[in-house]
């Protein structure tokens, strides 16, 4: 039989049942035990990942605050807030829009790991009549050094702004943690709920009375940069920060201020893009919501914008397209390809279930598109993650039996206190960083930068790019492995090969 064209793909929907080839269920399972290896502070009872142990007891103690919990970022023992609000409201939209798909255990999982981090988020606006909390730790100190966290011995110095200056992206990013999480826990856990949404609307307040972006104060600039400067400036977090709390509260006045500022604040700009810098393809997707459940015309405007950021992921439509490597990754440049990869495909999963809900299709010019061929394409990402890729490797360690085995992470390269309780000191951990031998600690669950643009992984400790993995790429993955593991036999029109970054070849399922 003649294949079909690449228009006929998306126009006529041929039922190909999905070979299950990944058990999505261990792959969720293991992407939200993962935060505990990345916990700050005096771990619970219940902690499951037993290899690590209390951390960085006094931070906070240089300004005068309780600043011991959350989350260590990524590989190294600084605890920087605005990379940590994101991946926290990704948590809590994980929970709020696929959370049916989880089991009652997976789901409790997920809000444990949520609530680590609001719950330490809250501490950094605890001082809102004066000071926001930025980040712990001193990061070149901090780099000099390979050691564990439990043996920090580099300065744990807390930075913050005084509130009488802005920190609009910072304080934006924390809001939509907070009404994001609202949501997550008000059935579960009413009064928490409410106290989050209080504080969501507090610290909106302030961040929408001083505009400005936190980098710019520069003691703070010289601490966070070039590691989480906010290069896509402010006005997306405000637009971030307004579309959880209309979500969160259904009040008119935050459609109002969605309308009003949206070409100021830049929702139309630059909206191919979603991470922890840059949200506006996030405040399109989610804004459309309403245009699609309630049909409110004034943010119409959300939706066309979110429209043509979903065009762009089909190579066959007009106008500016996504870019894929040869082995079928959504990519896009940057110190960590999968954060991008993740982040996006997550969005577009999204999208296809407000299609779906509503009976349409994606409509790029002339092209019709099935919300099908949205989800196939995130699974398609998803798959190349947990090993369907040129190098068939797992990029989520711990899943499968070809995963990387030395990783850019102090803890899981450096010996447990069960096995080695001798501190290991600054410098002297650089000979674990240098050895030839695997990790002794498993990092479970941790999805690591992945591979290059030519689907190459060359992995090692050395390599952070490809081998660091980071809490901001794992919580949308959350939520992307809750809806397969939930929807493993999906009808599909074929399989789509990438070939050449445009072209679309139809092969057999």
């Amino acid at each position: 039989m003649k294949p079909p064209t690449c228009s006929s793909i998306y126009l006529l929907f041929v039922l190909i049942p999905t070979v299950i080839s990944h058990n999505y269920s261990d792959a969720l399972k293991k992407s939200i035990l993962f935060f505990e290896g990345q916990r700050s502070g005096y771990l619970p009872r219940e902690q499951r990942m037993t290899w690590r142990r209390d951390s960085a007891l006094n931070d906070g103690q240089n300004l005068n605050a309780d600043l011991v919990g959350g989350y260590y970022d990524a590989g190294d023992n600084v605890k920087f807030h605005f990379p940590m609000a994101f991946s926290a409201t990704m948590l809590a939209w994980s929970a709020v829009d696929f959370g049916s798909y989880m089991s009652p255990a997976d789901l409790r999982e997920n809000l444990v790991a949520l609530r680590w981090g609001t719950d330490y988020l809250l501490k950094t606006v605890s001082h809102l009549r004066n000071l926001i909390f930025v980040h712990v730790g001193e990061v070149e100190k901090d780099h000099q050094c390979w050691q564990r966290p439990e043996d920090m011995g580099t300065p744990r110095t807390a930075y913050a702004v005084e509130t009488q200056y802005p920190a609009s992206d910072l304080a934006g990013e924390i809001t939509a943690a907070f009404a994001a999480a609202s949501i997550a826990f008000k059935r579960y856990d009413p009064s928490y709920a409410q106290r989050l949404l209080k504080n969501a609307l507090t610290t909106f307040k302030y961040a929408n009375s001083h505009r400005g972006s936190y980098t710019n104060n520069t003691l703070v600039k010289l601490a966070v940069c070039p590691f989480y400067c906010s290069v896509n400036g402010y006005g997306d977090e405000l637009l971030w920060g307004a579309a959880w709390l209309r979500r969160a509260t259904s009040k008119a006045s935050y459609i109002k201020y969605l309308v009003d500022n949206r070409h100021s604040l830049g929702a139309d700009f630059n909206y191919y893009e979603f991470g922890w810098d840059n949200k506006v393809g996030g405040v399109n997707v989610l804004v459309a919501k309403e245009a699609f459940e309630k049909n409110v015309p004034e943010i119409a405007p959300y939706r066309d914008t979110a429209e043509q950021m979903m065009c762009a992921y089909f190579p066959e439509t007009a106008g500016p397209h996504m870019t894929y490597t040869p082995g079928g990754l959504l990519y896009k440049p940057g110190s960590n390809i999968l954060q991008n990869t993740v982040a996006l495909s997550f969005l577009l999963l999204t999208y296809a279930g407000y299609l779906s809900k509503s009976s349409q299709q994606l409509h790029c010019g002339s092209v019709k598109i099935h919300p099908e061929s949205l989800r196939h394409l995130a699974k398609r990402q998803v798959d190349y993650i947990l090993g369907d890729n040129p190098m068939k490797m797992s990029y989520m360690i711990g899943y499968g039996n070809h995963y990387p085995r030395k990783i850019h992470h102090r803890g899981a390269s450096s010996p447990s206190i069960a096995t080695h309780p001798k501190a290991i000191k600054c410098l002297e951990g650089w000979n674990i960083f240098a050895s030839p031998k695997p990790d002794p600690n498993i990092l479970v669950g941790a999805v690591v930068g992945g591979s290059n643009v030519d689907d190459k992984f060359v992995g090692g400790r050395k390599n952070a790019s490809e081998t660091e993995p980071t809490t901001y790429i794992n919580a949308p993955f959350v939520g992307l492995l809750a809806y397969f593991n939930a929807n493993k036999k999906i009808s599909m029109i074929g399989r789509l090969s990438f070939v050449k970054q445009k072209q679309i070849v139809y092969i057999r399922a």
